[in-house]
């Protein structure tokens, strides 16, 4: 009977978020509020927001702060383990919508799990957006305002830093191994962030993620070939990527411009975008200098 009051408790809170009670106090979520995520973005503004010690479990991606790599793993974002997050028993699981499938919306319902769902669009208010929400649906609207004005502060900073950086035609190549090899396409949270940090994709031709053919790598000739930290070690380092065909034929493959970042940092479109952007713009401007 607690467990349910408590869920009560907070199913009626999250329905009026900046409400305030009969007597003028700013409603607050439980502190036994249990919440699992099931995005590493979301993850993160969770954890940002002050509330990481009510997270009792989390999607693989979440790994950042590096604090969350320890808590207990459901699964990832496209194929979760529903009784895995049953089992922590949380009050409320949040996530991106386009991420949870209506099959498994429902199996949160029928279990009675308050399911919080955010919009995410891959652009600085988009951003800004996806924090406030998660703010607004945590009843932490003070700290997210808080965190906005620290977003809103470091984006201005690389701003500032973009107008230096050359207009390089840049690839990204998402790979497990040479038998997974795919280049972000246009709309892709990546060809955003390469735009973000005043480069273009060197890809015009297609929207989202297509397999990786060495027409279409020579065709591109990107003068910078971007991957993530993992995906180049899935390769076998900078040696392995050269190794694949059609790279030796583009600028980036004579020249050798390799460029990695953290996937969670460079893709997430959340409170470290900022600190997403300049990082980019640093490395391209280092590689085509």
């Amino acid at each position: 009977m607690k467990k349910i009051g408590l869920l009560m408790v907070a199913v009626a809170m999250f329905s009026a978020c900046r409400n305030t009670t009969e007597n003028n106090t700013v409603r607050q979520l439980p502190d036994s509020v249990k919440i699992v995520s099931l995005n590493g973005t979301v993850s993160e503004i969770v954890a940002g927001l002050g509330l990481e010690k009510n997270i009792v479990g989390t999607d693989i991606t979440s790994s950042y702060p590096e604090s969350l790599k320890s808590k207990p793993k459901v699964g990832h974002s496209s194929k979760i383990n529903v009784e895995g997050v049953l089992s922590l028993q949380p009050n409320i699981v949040v996530a991106i919508d386009k991420e949870v499938s209506p099959q498994l919306a429902a199996q949160f319902k029928t279990a009675g799990i308050k399911l919080v769902l955010f919009k995410q669009e891959f652009s600085i208010d988009g951003a800004k957006n996806l924090i406030r929400s998660v703010g607004d649906s945590l009843l932490q609207q003070t700290k997210a305002d808080s965190l906005i004005k620290v977003f809103d502060a470091e984006v201005a900073a690389t701003q500032k830093q973009i107008t230096n950086t050359k207009k390089a035609k840049v690839l990204f190549i998402y790979a497990r191994g040479t038998g997974t090899m795919m280049v972000g396409g246009l709309g892709t949270q990546v060809d955003k962030v390469i735009e973000l940090a005043g480069a273009q994709n060197a890809v015009t031709g297609f929207s989202e993620y297509k397999p990786l053919t060495s027409e279409a790598l020579v065709k591109a000739n990107p003068d910078v070939i971007l991957l993530f930290d993992d995906g180049l070690q899935s390769l076998g380092g900078t040696q392995g990527l050269e190794t694949v065909q059609g790279i030796a034929q583009t600028n980036a493959g004579k020249n050798k411009k390799f460029i990695t970042m953290d996937g969670a940092l460079l893709t997430g479109f959340g409170l470290r975008l900022g600190k997403a952007i300049t990082e980019l713009s640093g490395k391209i401007n280092n590689a085509v200098k």
